[in-house]
């Protein structure tokens, strides 16, 4: 049931202005670390300053940030990086954060898209199509739709409603945590990432690994005088796979979905520099999921240990043993507190928005900023418009009618926390 004042804001979402702004955000080719990011952030700050919020809009000093003991890791170089956040109602904490990122990842070959143009913003059908419409400007949409709406009725706020919109998601997530750094908080947060209909209180988190494995080179006719590092992956790659089965043996009850709840991926592997030459060096890199609940320095002792095991089995190397880094982002997992009432919260309002049925509550097997909000003890999950499935994908796509859906629930679920 919603109340006369619920029922004016719900009238005032302005379907097409939030069709507008999707459009006008995939129109933005915000690809990690290039200027668009910056450019998106911009347009993100005035049309909140717009809509009657007061904004914060500030450069991120990214030498300060980079060098925190507790920086999540950043997978692209970045010589500029903005933050933004904008507040409805006064400077006590807010009732409730709604949270998007508008950092894209690359689009791969154009030609591959349907139309030519990863940024066209097409519309058939009630769909639009483009990179970032699923990954998830969509969700910042209807977040804005949300804000507007509400600020449109005039309605009085007891407590602060903010919304963060951030950069570097995609690649470890600087911007959220430039964002909490600045002291940026709330009681609660939602994350408008794209959850295909359901909730998701819980992220698995993830890692990137590199391997190097050491070989002997010599000429390819009298490679029996050298050891191939290619040949030595082998065993390598045998352990990864056995490492894999034995971290999905029990996942969390959120996570027993779905077919492998912490995947374990090679990626790359580059060896050789010569067509007769046998090898001597391979590099390999990939993603190692991290558990829920489950610290990343245990995580990544489980994988070192793994690999240590496969190095003794083998003579060679043994007494080469294969080199382990860690680049990239760090993916922690992050979950929910048991029995926090923002997940009836999410659930009520999706249902008076309109949602067909009960969203399904589920864990999903990706990082996100999620387990940023989480650990600095703000309560946090996951729904928004479109399918992961179609995410960083050349046929991304989402349809308006849920992005529409989403900024009616997310309305609600503001009324109700911050009034």
């Amino acid at each position: 049931m919603t109340s006369e004042i619920e029922q004016a804001v719900l009238a005032a979402v302005d379907d097409e202005r939030i069709v507008e702004d999707l459009r006008t955000l995939i129109r933005i080719p915000s690809v990690d670390g290039t200027a668009a990011e910056v450019d998106v952030q911009a347009w993100c700050a005035d049309r909140l300053h717009d809509l009657g919020l007061t904004v914060d809009h500030w450069e991120i000093d990214l030498p300060e940030i980079t060098a925190d003991a507790d920086f999540p890791g950043m997978e692209v170089e970045r010589t500029e990086a903005w933050g933004c956040v904008g507040t409805l109602g006064d400077t006590t904490t807010p009732g409730l954060i709604l949270n998007g990122h508008t950092d894209v990842v690359p689009t791969g070959d154009p030609s591959l898209w349907p139309d030519g143009d990863p940024f066209s913003a097409r519309i058939a059908d009630g769909i639009m199509w483009g990179r970032g419409t699923c990954d998830m400007k969509a969700g910042v949409a209807a977040i804005f739709g949300a804000v507007a709406a509400i600020a449109a009725t005039g309605v009085t706020l007891k407590k602060p409603l903010a919304v963060h919109t951030v950069v570097g998601e995609e690649d470890g997530g600087v911007g959220a945590f430039a964002t909490l750094k600045r002291g940026h908080t709330g009681e609660a947060c939602l994350i408008a990432e794209p959850t295909a209909g359901g909730v998701i209180p819980a992220n698995a988190g993830s890692l990137t690994f590199r391997l190097e494995l050491t070989g002997l080179a010599t000429h390819g006719s009298t490679r029996t005088r050298g050891v191939s590092a290619i040949e030595k992956f082998e065993p390598i790659h045998h352990a990864l796979q056995a490492l894999e089965a034995e971290r999905n043996r029990d996942p969390h009850p959120l996570l027993k979905h779905l077919d492998l709840a912490n995947p374990l991926s090679v990626g790359t592997v580059h060896a050789g520099d010569w067509a007769s030459t046998v090898p001597d060096l391979l590099v390999a890199e990939g993603r190692y999921g991290v558990r829920l609940g489950e610290p990343v320095a245990e995580a990544r002792l489980a994988f070192e240990q793994a690999i240590a095991e496969a190095c003794a089995k083998d003579p060679w190397l043994r007494d080469h043993p294969v080199q382990v880094s860690w680049p990239g982002g760090v993916f922690a997992s992050g979950l929910l507190p048991e029995g926090d009432p923002l997940l009836d919260d999410i659930l009520r309002a999706a249902g008076d928005a309109g949602a067909d049925e009960t969203p399904d509550v589920m864990g999903g097997p990706y990082g996100s900023d999620l387990r940023q909000y989480t650990s600095a003890g703000i309560p946090t999950l996951q729904y928004g418009p479109g399918d992961v499935r179609y995410a960083h994908a050349v046929d991304e796509h989402v349809a308006l009618a849920d992005m529409l859906h989403c900024a009616r629930a997310y309305a609600l679920l503001a009324l109700r926390r911050c009034t």
